[in-house]
């Protein structure tokens, strides 16, 4: 479960930005995540959850903005929101997709006090 890493990098960034502006706590963490990234957003929660305890964060909610997986075939320039269907092939004209949105995974915001 490499959610338990995530957790711990996002926690030492929320942390370090709450010591860098003299914060007493942190409100709320929200988060963006894509549907490609392999990260079970439950399992990221328990870790946050868990590790935050007895921290400038303990209190804060988590807020998770999930992002669709969208593709792109060059070849008919046409795009896709792929619906959990991690097909890589244009159903269209059987070209390559790239992939433009779904790999995100960032803080996006850190509301302290």
């Amino acid at each position: 479960m490499h959610e338990i890493g995530v957790a711990q990098n996002i926690l030492d960034i929320v942390l370090n930005q709450a010591n860098i502006h003299k914060a007493e706590k942190v409100n709320s963490i929200k988060l963006v995540i894509g549907e490609f990234t392999g990260i079970v957003q439950e399992s990221l929660e328990f870790a946050l959850e868990t590790l935050k305890k007895e921290t400038l964060a303990d209190k804060a909610e988590i807020i998770f903005s999930k992002v669709k997986l969208k593709t792109f075939c060059s070849k008919c320039d046409k795009t896709f929101i792929m619906n959990g269907k991690f097909l890589f092939q244009c159903p269209h004209c059987e070209g390559n997709l790239e992939i433009i949105n779904g790999k995100e995974l960032y803080i996006e915001n850190i509301d302290i006090e």
